[in-house]
């Protein structure tokens, strides 16, 4: 094995055993031996079991982030770069099993109140990515005037409801219906109508 395992391949490791076993469960044992190292090993990276758990939980959701910021950079138009937010946002977790099947376990790490956050500085960035899309829709008049302290805290709760409903929740399909019927009337409500 190597001197110093890569960071991310720690996390990635972590996280498929607490989404396997759930934080209570899993054991850093567990997580060494899905490493191929050794206990002690993994206290190199990590203080405890629950120092692990946050930073591999920060990991994901960085990742999520990244990954829905990098679809929004590669649109041109703003609203085309609010339909990639939304879609991309969601359709991540469909992708990311092991990030989903730890929402389920502990859905306290995206809570629907801000006050019990314990990712608040992540979801803060979100909101941040909403309003400077907001912010750039209005700039180019191609959105409706809106509060833009307000309205990106409003879509990133309908976001997190969604969230919540299609991944957490229940697997029905019909929310992924519900949720396109979401950001329609977001959207007709927030574009301006061509020509005005």
């Amino acid at each position: 094995m190597k001197p110093r395992e890569d960071i991310a391949t720690i996390y990635e490791a972590a996280l498929g055993v607490f989404a396997d076993f759930g934080f209570k469960k899993a054991t850093l044992d567990d997580i060494a031996a899905e490493l191929g190292m050794t206990k002690g090993n993994l206290y190199r990276y990590a203080a405890n079991k629950k120092d692990l758990y946050r930073s591999t939980v920060r990991h994901a959701m960085l990742r999520w982030q990244g990954r829905v910021r990098d679809a929004i950079e590669q649109e041109s138009d703003a609203t085309q770069q609010f339909h990639v937010m939304c879609r991309k946002a969601v359709a991540y977790l469909a992708q990311d099993d092991a990030l989903r099947r730890l929402l389920v376990r502990d859905p306290d790490i995206f809570p629907m109140f801000p006050a019990n956050d314990p990712y608040a500085d992540i979801n803060a960035n979100s909101v941040a990515m909403i309003r400077s899309i907001l912010e750039r829709g209005i700039a180019e008049k191609r959105f409706r005037a809106v509060d833009l302290e307000t309205v990106p805290e409003i879509i990133f709760s309908v976001y997190k409801m969604f969230i919540i409903r299609m991944y957490i929740k229940s697997r029905d399909p019909a929310q992924e219906e519900m949720f396109n019927q979401m950001v329609t009337l977001i959207t007709r409500g927030l574009f301006k109508e061509t020509g005005v």
